[in-house]
């Protein structure tokens, strides 16, 4: 004979029905938005890679989801199955109770370690594609975020220079002509496709972060370091670029559009720039150089240069 307990009544149908009515309302609420299209469900909400190296995020993405789901249906049938296998079989008293089962305690702190092992390594491999660089990249691009935008660097002609480095002074190109944003505009960066884009990050005020979502990739941008990260983009058309960081009180503001054109098109687009604006043999890299950046009056950018 268990314990005995007193009689209650209950309503575990109705409990079972509110339950899958809640469930099935919330899962229908989350496919009311308009952003959740074909492609980001088989992506489980991800952008299309549009980038070589975006891929590796994707798979990393999906297979995680894929692991979290296999773990929450074992964990579910083993809750569901102790329910129905120990559940009170009388009204009156309850099941016997155990205390200690030695080979469950053991593989249920064993099987989360091998879960947490594979996960980091799956990361690292990962995180090791994503970061690696290139040393000799098709095109560099300098590329400084500032309060409240960015302002984009591209050599003005010849291919980067491999052996210069940023951290130390140097530069990938002799000539240099850039475009940034403003409170009213918005900027674009271009890039040419299939190619090995390096971007060398400067920030001259407080910590942000650079990334474009179809790239599956992001940067912190931090004051007194250069930052280095290398994308080569495999789809041309148009995209969305922002800052990750919290930067201040217009952080809103820190976006910018991709735009990934055909190598003639890049090198149209570049003696474009050089011919409407100046040509310098260093890149703007904020400080003293907002003076001379988009935004300013002429009279104003005299002034300072005096």
């Amino acid at each position: 004979m268990g314990l005995q307990l007193p009689k209650r009544a209950g309503a575990p149908s109705k409990r079972l029905a509110t339950g899958v009515m809640t469930g099935a309302l919330l899962f229908l609420l989350t496919g009311c938005g308009d952003a959740w299209t074909k492609d980001q469900w088989a992506n489980v909400a991800m952008p299309d890679p549009a980038s070589e190296q975006a891929p590796y995020t994707l798979d990393l993405w999906i297979g995680a989801w894929i692991a979290a789901m296999v773990t929450g249906v074992i964990v579910w049938a083993l809750i569901f199955y102790a329910i129905w296998r120990f559940r009170r079989r009388s009204e009156d008293e309850i099941p016997v109770q155990t205390r200690y089962n030695l080979p469950l305690e053991v593989f249920y702190t064993i099987a989360p370690v091998l879960m947490v092992v594979v996960f980091f390594y799956q990361t690292v491999r990962v995180q090791d594609v994503m970061t690696e660089i290139d040393k000799n990249p098709d095109v560099v691009v300098e590329v400084v975020g500032q309060q409240w935008s960015w302002t984009f660097n591209h050599g003005a002609e010849g291919d980067p220079d491999p052996e210069a480095d940023p951290i130390n002074g140097e530069y990938a190109y002799d000539q240099y002509v850039a475009t940034s944003g403003t409170a009213r505009e918005i900027p674009t960066l271009v890039l040419p496709v299939d190619r090995t884009v390096q971007f060398n990050l400067y920030s001259p005020d407080v910590i942000h972060s650079f990334g474009v979502p179809s790239f599956l990739t992001k940067l912190d941008v931090i004051p007194g370091r250069v930052n280095q990260l290398q994308v080569t983009p495999t789809v041309e058309g148009e995209f969305a670029g922002k800052c990750y960081e919290l930067c201040g009180v217009s952080h809103s503001r820190m976006l910018f559009n991709v735009k990934v054109v055909s190598q003639a098109e890049y090198d149209e687009y570049v003696a474009g720039l050089a011919e409407t604006g100046p040509v310098r043999d260093k890149p703007l890299l904020g400080g003293s150089d907002v003076y001379f950046q988009t935004g300013l009056a002429e009279d104003d950018n005299e002034e300072r240069s005096e």
